[in-house]
Parts: C-alpha cells; sequence; structure tokens
C-alpha cells in the first residue's frame, strides 16, 4: 500500500475491523471493513461477498488486488460481477496443500482454477506454488514476487539483545530457542515442546497467541505438560510489538510448522542474524539452506528436530555461522523494499 501510493497511486484497504488497522489508518490510509470470517460457514461468506460487491460498484475500483485463499476468492468473483477492470491476486498457500479430506482439497482445487480464469495478474510468495499453479492449470502467467521484510528493521542489534535478555532473564551464556506464531496445533508446537525436553542446555521463548477465531485442538495442556517437566525454561511472551527486539535477544529460530506460504517470521529471524529449524515442507525449505542457514527437519516427528535444537544450543560458533550466512541470504532474497518494487511493477502501477 505504501509502495503504490508513493508511485501516486490511489490505495484503499478492504478487510475485517480489527485493533491492528490503527496503524494503517495514521498513516492516512482509508480503510473500508468488511465482515470477512475466517470460515467456511456460507452464510458468513454470502454476507462478505455482498459487501464487497456493494463497495465496489459505490467506489469503481480500476484494480481490486485480492490476498489469502478464501478473502482471495471472494474478492475477485466480487471484483468481477462489479465490473472492476483489473484483477490480480497474490496467492499465500493453497488450502489444497494442507492436510485435510479429500473432498476439501478437491473442492479448494476446483474452486482455484474457477478464481484463475478470472485473474489477470496472479502472484505467489513461494516458487513451488507458482509451479503449482501452472502445472494444475490454476493460472499459466503465475508469478513468484516471494515475501520480504526491512533489513535496517530486523538485524542483529546487541543493545536490545542485552535489555531484552535482561528482562526476560536470560543469562548471557544460555541459548535461547525462539518461536514466534499464533499457537494453533499446524504450527508444530506438541513436537517442539516434547523436543525441548531433549535440549537441557536451552530456554524456549514463544511469541504469539491463539486467535477467536482459531480452529482446532487447544494447545494449553500441552504447555501446561512441558512447563511442568520444564520449570523455568518456557516463558510465553503472548502478542509482541517488538518482534525485531526479542529476536535480537534470542540465538535460535524455530518454526516447525505442518505447512506454510511463505512465512515472514523466518525471513525476519534470518534478518536478526538467527540460524533457522525449520520444517522441510512448501515455503521454508526455499528459504532454509540445509547445514549452512540452518536445519530442516521432517514435519510432525520430534527426534530429527531435538536434535538439530541440540546441535545448535551447543555449539555457539555454528550459530554464528550459520546466522550469518542466513542474514546475507535474506538480505538478497528478501529485502522488503526489493519486493514490493517486483510486486508493483507486475501490477503495472
Amino acid at each position: 500500500m505504501r509502495g503504490a501510493r508513493a508511485r501516486g497511486h490511489e490505495v484503499v484497504g478492504l478487510c475485517a475491523e480489527g485493533p491492528l488497522l490503527d496503524q494503517p489508518r495514521a498513516e492516512g490510509f482509508r480503510v473500508i471493513p468488511i465482515p470477512m470470517a475466517r470460515s467456511l460457514n456460507p452464510v458468513a461468506q454470502a454476507r462478505c461477498l455482498a459487501a464487497l460487491h456493494r463497495v465496489f460498484r459505490a467506489e469503481r475500483f480500476d484494480l481490486v488486488h485480492a490476498h489469502m485463499p478464501i478473502s482471495g476468492l471472494l474478492a475477485r468473483a466480487a471484483a468481477r460481477a462489479a465490473g472492476v477492470p483489473r484483477i490480480a491476486y497474490t496467492c499465500h498457500g493453497f488450502l489444497f496443500n494442507q492436510p485435510g479430506p479429500a473432498w476439501r482439497r478437491e473442492l479448494a482445487l476446483a474452486l482455484e482454477r474457477a478464481a484463475g480464469r478470472i485473474t489477470g495478474t496472479y502472484l505467489t510468495v513461494s516458487e513451488e506454488e507458482a509451479g503449482d499453479a501452472r502445472r494444475l492449470g490454476i493460472h499459466p502467467g503465475a508469478t513468484p514476487v516471494l515475501n520480504g521484510r526491512d533489513p535496517a528493521l530486523f538485524r542483529p542489534d546487541a543493545a536490545a539483545r542485552a535489555e531484552v535478555r535482561a528482562e526476560l532473564g536470560a543469562g548471557e551464556g544460555e541459548c535461547v530457542v525462539l518461536a514466534v506464531s499464533r499457537l494453533v496445533r499446524h504450527k508444530g508446537y506438541p513436537e517442539l515442546l516434547q523436543a525441548m525436553e531433549a535440549v537441557p542446555g536451552a530456554v524456549l521463548w514463544v511469541v504469539g497467541e491463539r486467535l477467536a477465531t482459531d480452529h482446532g485442538e487447544d494447545l494449553e495442556p500441552w504447555f501446561a505438560r512441558a512447563e511442568a517437566a520444564m520449570p523455568g525454561r518456557i516463558r510465553r511472551l503472548g502478542y509482541r510489538h517488538d518482534v525485531a527486539r526479542v529476536m535480537a535477544a534470542a540465538d535460535v529460530f524455530t518454526l516447525p510448522s505442518h505447512f506454510e506460504g511463505l512465512p515472514m517470521s523466518v525471513i525476519e529471524a534470518m534478518l536478526c542474524g538467527l540460524p533457522v529449524v525449520a520444517t522441510d515442507i512448501r515455503g521454508s525449505r526455499e528459504m532454509v539452506v540445509e547445514g549452512e542457514t540452518g536445519f530442516l527437519v521432517p514435519p510432525a516427528t520430534v527426534p530429527p528436530l531435538a536434535e538439530a535444537l541440540g546441535r545448535l544450543a551447543g555449539d555457539a560458533a555454528l550459530r554464528a555461522r550459520m546466522g550469518a550466512a542466513g542474514r546475507a541470504r535474506a538480505v538478497e532474497r528478501f529485502d522488503e523494499a526489493k519486493v514490493v518494487g517486483r510486486s508493483l511493477d507486475l501490477l503495472g502501477l
């Protein structure tokens, strides 16, 4: 939005109402609230579709650029019905690549193909998903643009490291393993909590919370069991606005997800000079170079995750070497300015 405005365009945001909209509104962006729902409830989605159509008819946008699987499908359908001349989409992950029953994967693929036919510019955040889109007949021109973060914000910071470690009671020689994500099952927390029991020389900081709209297994029993087994070695920090400072204070980053698009948290951690232990899945394996910037382990398994974390926890020199290589790779591939510029060029803005 900032990049398009800097090029002289008027930019309007449409999304569900919430406290995180304070920042774009403070920067002067007009944001129109839409009753979007993270649900497959057809009544809720019909209400969202109707609201989008009304706004598109009233605003007469020149371009609608949609994001995410469900909202992206609805926005493109509403834009086509409202006669918007240019429709674009950025794919942040396909639902048919996620675990689930066969009927849901087939339905998701069919809807992606239908939406792809009314999409002019089709972008993806990962190279694998661009390949999927072309191979599966979703869109012949699917182009990866990747994700990005600001290397000036996410960076090694000795002052922040000292301050945050003092605030959270971490000794200078103590290895801090950091996880940043929503507290949901598919982020791999049960495996991570079990793996940490086999890494006695490290503590785990967890940044994030469970949203009211999140579905699936409650993780509280897993955390309670782990906190009883490892007293004093787990710190749940909740939602934080200073993730860059917390990352600068950590020693290892981990994201043992079962599926991802191209996770921003891994980019942030690499820019902060942290070695990354992630799962060998779409998105993450495009970012982490095995044995060079971190380790890739099989998803939903404990022993390889514990081994990788233990290896890094016990070797400060390895952490430093992998962290430096990770920052160099992230600056080259995942610099926000480069990603935004490439996206705007492809959108013709």
